[in-house]
């Protein structure tokens, strides 16, 4: 399959699936336990219909929003993932580039391998950084600042982490970093050496955000030790609202899930909250972002911008996610395939084809701007 034959996430999965190793292919697919809300994620959308409002003079339609503070020319961004250079040796450079063509949002992570100050000088669009709460204070205190030196826009807490999730795939091949892999690992790599020789042909592959305390050839720190080390599971409320005013700025949380925690979380000074379960990748059973939208977003009101991720794979999905009130998606998975297979040409083709979907289904929806949509536009079933 080649790159023009794309239209859709699934033809950049299959892509994607050709010319990575199998390990790294499924740490982008894989998810916890029987990977059930992984499903579920996309399966959700599917069981709420759209009712299109016909003679409306659909002319130019305005996909622009604004999300905390930033004018988006999309109602869709680039969520911050992890470990991206291990996809395509551009890694960040290539998705902040494509988000900045775009107009749109991105994040970094703070398991990028690309330096927060750098990704700043590639694009000119907003930038959000996703950081973990640390046992250090002065660490979290450090990151912050960091953060704010180099331009962020939006500090994006993630709160469904502070343990890792069983991701079985990753156990079968014996993915990790530093790798350690099982025979049946090595095997799949050795079924796809233009990927080894591409990565030991470029720069060598670090974690900028955590140079000093993660490392790649096991001489401070894996990541699976990073995170039950040096990630505090006992943070609480109060912790997190220090962290809020020392930032002063754009703040949000990523991973809630309930209309309690939104509340609070407006009580403590956030601005946004992130309905999302981790791309179904910690805790299994749990329910899906778009599943709780409604009954979050009326919990927020108007003390929060309330944005969702999880299983978008088409333009319709964006556009049924506004209509119950959130304020933009954020997208994982979408873009990660695209980049495994073809760097940012890869990204730049998904995310217009994903623009060009929300801008035909407004249009046959009736609608020209997305402040338009509306729950009077949903069925569920």
């Amino acid at each position: 399959m080649r790159l023009e034959n794309c239209f859709n996430f699934h033809d950049f999965r299959r892509l994607a699936k050709q010319r990575l190793p199998g390990p790294i292919f499924n740490y982008i697919d894989g998810a916890a336990d029987d990977e059930t809300t992984y499903r579920r994620n996309t399966a959700a959308f599917e069981d709420c219909d759209l009712l299109p409002s016909i003679l409306r003079g659909v002319g130019d339609v305005d996909m622009s929003v604004t999300v905390m503070g930033q004018k988006l020319a999309t109602p869709f961004y680039c969520s911050p993932t992890a470990l991206q250079r291990l996809f395509h040796h551009d890694g960040e450079r290539a998705v902040a580039a494509a988000a900045g063509k775009f107009g749109t949002m991105f994040g970094v992570s703070s398991l990028g391998t690309v330096s927060l100050e750098e990704a700043r000088r590639i694009s000119q669009g907003p930038q959000a950084y996703q950081f973990y709460f640390h046992k250090d204070r002065g660490l979290n205190r450090e990151m912050m600042a960091r953060a704010k030196q180099a331009g962020v826009n939006v500090m994006m807490l993630t709160v469904d982490s502070i343990t890792g999730g069983n991701r079985e795939r990753d156990k079968r091949t014996g993915f990790a970093i530093p790798f350690k892999l099982t025979i049946a690992g090595m095997a799949q790599f050795a079924m796809k050496p233009a990927w080894g020789i591409n990565y030991l042909t470029h720069e060598k592959f670090r974690l900028p955000q955590l140079d000093t305390h993660v490392d790649m050839g096991g001489g401070v720190m894996s990541i699976s030790r990073y995170f039950t080390e040096m990630l505090d599971p006992s943070m609480t409320w109060d912790d997190v609202a220090k962290m809020v005013a020392e930032w002063g700025g754009q703040f949000c949380l990523k991973g809630v899930m309930t209309a309690e925690d939104a509340r609070r979380a407006a009580d403590i000074g956030c601005t946004g909250v992130i309905l999302s379960n981790h791309g179904g990748r910690q805790l299994d059973g749990s329910r899906t972002g778009f599943d709780q939208l409604a009954e979050v977003v009326e919990a927020a009101g108007d003390k929060l911008d309330v944005l969702m991720d999880g299983g978008v794979q088409r333009g319709t999905h964006v556009l049924k996610a506004l209509a119950l009130g959130a304020k933009a998606v954020g997208l994982g998975r979408y873009y990660l395939f695209p980049l495994a297979a073809a760097g940012q040409p890869g990204v730049e083709r998904a995310l217009e084809n994903l623009r060009v979907e929300i801008e035909r289904a407004m249009k046959l929806m009736g609608k020209t701007q997305v402040s338009e949509l509306s729950r009077a536009d949903l069925r569920f079933r």
